[in-house]
């Protein structure tokens, strides 16, 4: 009787160390490398992280695992330091109270963001961004979205994050370049 209760317990063990198929996390992440030049001079370099908003993370599900109707156009935006108190996890993009879309740059919409094949569970841009700057202003960092219109509050805020040096000035024709990448863990 000993022998089946210690079966028993071992392969209650092995089972209970597996996790439940509710228990598998899908993790993305997204990071942005940023550089500003000025008349063609490096002035700052920074990192992007950033956070996926419950959105974002809903609609990847959505697409992926109930095969719902796909988006395959991405933007970036930038986000300027005005009024600036916080990122939530919560935020849309009709409704992020404690951030503001910068939209002091030529290019006449948000740019597209293109990208790479997937390879060892990371999809990377295939080319940076390149934002030129009209006004003087601080930048904090930068969102993706499915809406390519300049100060537009409709489509999905996948993501959005800060620089992690911190805010950036930046003046008239200054250039911003972004480049990254999407992970899965």
């Amino acid at each position: 009787m000993n022998e089946n209760i210690k079966a028993r317990d071992s392969v209650s063990a092995r089972l209970l160390a597996r996790p439940a198929m509710s228990e598998i996390i899908i993790a993305p992440h997204f990071a942005f490398d940023v550089e500003c030049r000025r008349d063609g001079k490096l002035i700052w370099v920074d990192r992007c992280e950033n956070t996926v908003m419950t959105g974002g993370k809903n609609d990847l599900l959505d697409k992926y695992f109930a095969g719902s109707s796909y988006t395959a156009a991405w933007y970036l935006g930038l986000i300027q330091s005005d009024s600036y108190s916080a990122i939530a996890a919560g935020d849309t993009m009709s409704s992020h109270a404690g951030w503001q879309e910068c939209t002091s740059y030529d290019e006449a919409a948000r740019v597209t963001m293109a990208f790479s094949s997937a390879s060892s569970g990371s999809k990377a841009l295939s080319s940076a961004l390149a934002y030129t700057i009209s006004a003087t202003k601080t930048v904090k960092g930068c969102f993706a979205t499915t809406v390519s219109t300049k100060g537009g509050t409709t489509g999905i805020l996948y993501s959005a994050g800060l620089f992690t040096g911190g805010d950036r000035a930046v003046v008239d024709n200054d250039v911003i370049s972004v480049s990254g990448s999407w992970s899965a863990a």
